[in-house]
């Protein structure tokens, strides 16, 4: 991601052109997504909140600072309104389903996509699970997640190559059972 176009692309946006959010949501979305589904832990919902991001984003982009990195603010915005709807949801009652439904929403073998998904949630800290999901599921470089994320290329390197090994650590104790 070229953060410098991206800049130019937000300040477009500011001016009206509304064909400069076509780049900016192409380089930002997969980062946005991958930080609700973080914390809201379900697909669907990280699609909402994605969609709420933009919109909110959007209609407060006047308080973005030009310049500044709008990946990182985004990803911010993603983050409190997947908090948000965590709560809301904890508030609201509960619908009980069948561990039917459960399985066909994470999968059960260890080589489902969801399975690993919810494993890498489970295992890894926050930033280990956001820089392996932007690295290893959205095909960001390293250099480009250091600068969404405000990091030293050699720290997202390193995390990234300490969730992986975790990951496998993992993996490989359980296929040993």
């Amino acid at each position: 991601m070229d953060s410098a176009k991206l800049e130019r692309k937000v300040a477009e946006y500011r001016a009206g052109d509304g064909r400069a959010f076509d780049y900016i949501y192409e380089c930002t979305n997969r980062t946005v997504y991958f930080a609700a589904l973080y914390v809201v832990r379900d697909r669907a919902a990280a699609e909402d909140v994605t969609q709420e991001t933009y919109l909110r984003a959007l209609a407060a982009l006047d308080s973005y600072a030009a310049g500044t990195n709008f990946a990182a603010w985004l990803t911010r915005i993603a983050k409190n309104l997947a908090l948000n709807h965590v709560k809301k949801r904890g508030r609201e009652q509960t619908t009980d389903f069948s561990d039917e439904a459960e399985i066909r929403k994470y999968g059960t073998h260890e080589t489902e996509l969801p399975y690993i998904f919810d494993l890498a949630a489970k295992l890894l800290k926050e930033d280990e699970y956001e820089i392996l999901m932007l690295c290893q599921v959205a095909g960001y470089r390293r250099r480009e997640v250091a600068q969404m994320l405000g990091m030293p290329i050699g720290t997202v390197t390193w995390k990234n190559n300490e969730a992986l090994k975790k990951l496998k650590a993992h993996l490989k104790k359980e296929g040993g059972r």
